[in-house]
C-alpha cells in the first residue's frame, strides 16, 4: 500500500499531464479522486468562467470508475484516467455538436476520430467547451452561450475560437484539451490564456467528425500546460484515417527531434511593428529572445516583404466563410432559434463573392506552400509572437489583426507551437510562436520544451484557485 500523503486537489489541478500520469502509475492518486477534484472545481468556477457549455457529472464519474477498474486489472491505455476537455465542434456520440449555434441539438450518432482515439486511450472526457459561433471568430464571446472569460482577468477575452478549451486548461478545469485551428483558433487563445498549443502538420490528425470551417485549413489542435504534454497527445492522436479525405498514410514523415540548438538556423521577421505587433508585445518578445541565445542558435532575418499578413489572413477567412455557407445552410435557413446578425453578415459577405473571387483566395494557399518551401530552405524554424496583442476587454473593440501572425502556418499547412513567453505590463500573458516545415512537429515540441525551461515564465496553474 502507498504510504505517501494524499495530494491536495489544488496540486492535482495544477499538475501537468505527464506528472499526473506518473502519480497515477505509482498509485499516488486514483482516477476517481482525480475526476472528483476536477468536477468540484468545475461546479465552483465554471459559472463565472463559462468555459464549458455541456458538462455532465454523472458521465464523468462513470468514466472515472471504469478507469479505476482498468488500473486494478492492470490493462490500461496511454491516457487512462486523465480528464480532458473537448471543443464543441467535435462529434461525441450521444452529445449534441452545437458548434456554437443554439439550434444544433441533435445528439451525434458516432464519435469523431479523435474522440474514438481518446476513449481507446482511457481518457476521461470531461465535457464540451465554449467557442465562437460556427468557429468564425477569435474572442469566444458567443451571443447564444455567453462569453468565456480569461482566467487571468474577468471581463477579458480568452481568445478563440477555442477559447473555452484554453480557459479550462489554464484554470485547472481540464488537464488538457482538444480543439480546432483553421487560422489560429488554438494558438490565439493559448497566447491570451498563457498555455501551450500545437497546430500539427495539416492532415496529421484526422479531422473526421469535426464540423468543418474550411477543410483545406482545418486542423485538430491541442492545448496543455506543458510542451511535453502536447507530445504525448500528438502521439496518441496522430495517424492515418482511411475515412478522412485529407488524411494520407505518412504523407510527411515526422522528423526526429534531433536539432542541435546551438546550430539551429532561426528566422526572425525584420520589423514586427511594421506588421502591426504592439510595442509592449515586441518588448516581451525581445526580452525572451535575449534569454535564448543558445536555444535559438544562428539567427537570421528572413524576407517577408512579399507576404501581406493582413491580406492573406483575409483570403483564408473568405475560404472559411464560403465553405460555411454550405456547412451551416440549414442553420441560416431556420429562423428559430436564429443565428446572430454578425454571423449571418459574415457568411452573407461570402455569398456576394464570385467563384473567381474564391479561386483567387484559394491560390493564396499555393503561394503559402511555396513561401514555406523557400523559407525553410534558409532556416529551420520561424520565431515570432503568437499574437500581435494580448487579451482585451470583452466589451471593447475587437482588433482585426488577431490571426495575422498565426494564419501563415495554417495556409501553408505546416506545424506551429505556441508557448508562454512572459507577461505584458497589463499582467496578462502573451505567447511565443515556433513555426516549422511540414513534418517537424516533434522537433518544434522539443524546441518549445527547451525554450520553456530557459524562459521559466509559465503562469501558475490553475489561474483560478
Amino acid at each position: 500500500m502507498n504510504s505517501m500523503p494524499p495530494i491536495a486537489d489544488l496540486d492535482l489541478r495544477r499538475a501537468s499531464l505527464c506528472q499526473l500520469l506518473h502519480w497515477l502509475a505509482v498509485g499516488r492518486v486514483q482516477p476517481q479522486a482525480l475526476a472528483d477534484a476536477y468536477q468540484q472545481a468545475i461546479e465552483r468556477l465554471n459559472p463565472e468562467l463559462n468555459a464549458y457549455v455541456d458538462q455532465r457529472s454523472g458521465l464523468l464519474q462513470e468514466q472515472a470508475h471504469m478507469a479505476d477498474r482498468r488500473r486494478r486489472d492492470g490493462v490500461i491505455g496511454r491516457l487512462d484516467g486523465i480528464p480532458l476537455a473537448l471543443k464543441d465542434n467535435f462529434d461525441m456520440a450521444g452529445w449534441p455538436t452545437r458548434a456554437g449555434l443554439p439550434g444544433r441539438n441533435k445528439p451525434a450518432r458516432d464519435d469523431a476520430h479523435v474522440v474514438a482515439r481518446l476513449r481507446a486511450s482511457g481518457a476521461v472526457l470531461v465535457g464540451k467547451t465554449n467557442m465562437d459561433e460556427g468557429a468564425l471568430g477569435a474572442t469566444t464571446n458567443n451571443p447564444h452561450f455567453g462569453a468565456t472569460h480569461n482566467p487571468h482577468r474577468h471581463g477579458y477575452t480568452a481568445g478563440g475560437s477555442s477559447g473555452g478549451a484554453a480557459a479550462a486548461v489554464a484554470a485547472g478545469l481540464a488537464v488538457a484539451a482538444v480543439g480546432s485551428d483553421s487560422l489560429g483558433s488554438i494558438r490565439i487563445p493559448a497566447s491570451y490564456c498563457g498555455v501551450y498549443a500545437l497546430k500539427p502538420t495539416h492532415g496529421e490528425i484526422s479531422a473526421r467528425g469535426l464540423v468543418p470551417a474550411a477543410r483545406r485549413l482545418d486542423a485538430v489542435g491541442l492545448l496543455a500546460r506543458s510542451a511535453d504534454d502536447l507530445t504525448v497527445l500528438l502521439q496518441v492522436l496522430a495517424g492515418y484515417d482511411a475515412d478522412d479525405a485529407r488524411s494520407r498514410r505518412r504523407r510527411v514523415a515526422f522528423a526526429l527531434p534531433d536539432w542541435e540548438p546551438g546550430n539551429l538556423r532561426t528566422g526572425l521577421l525584420p520589423d514586427l511593428a511594421a506588421v502591426g505587433v504592439q510595442s509592449e508585445v515586441i518588448e516581451v518578445f525581445e526580452a525572451a529572445l535575449a534569454k535564448l541565445p543558445h536555444a535559438l542558435g544562428d539567427r537570421r532575418t528572413v524576407d517577408f516583404a512579399d507576404w501581406d499578413f493582413a491580406r492573406t489572413r483575409r483570403a483564408g477567412l473568405l475560404l472559411m466563410e464560403a465553405e460555411m455557407l454550405g456547412t451551416f445552410a440549414a442553420d441560416l435557413a431556420n429562423g428559430e432559434p436564429p443565428v446572430s446578425a454578425g454571423f449571418r453578415g459574415m457568411l452573407g459577405y461570402a455569398a456576394t463573392k464570385s467563384a473567381a473571387d474564391y479561386a483567387v483566395a484559394d491560390r493564396v494557399l499555393d503561394a503559402a506552400a511555396l513561401k514555406m518551401r523557400r523559407l525553410f530552405a534558409q532556416v529551420d524554424v520561424l520565431v515570432l509572437p503568437t499574437t500581435p496583442q494580448g487579451a482585451f476587454p470583452l466589451d471593447g473593440p475587437v482588433p482585426d489583426s488577431q490571426a495575422d501572425l498565426t494564419s501563415f502556418a495554417s495556409l501553408a499547412g505546416c506545424p506551429a507551437v505556441s508557448l508562454p513567453m512572459g507577461m505584458l505590463p497589463s499582467g496578462l500573458p502573451i505567447g511565443l510562436q515556433l513555426v516549422g516545415a511540414r513534418g517537424s512537429d516533434l522537433r518544434l515540441l522539443e524546441l518549445a520544451s527547451v525554450c520553456a525551461a530557459t524562459l521559466d515564465v509559465d503562469p501558475v496553474y490553475p489561474v483560478l484557485a
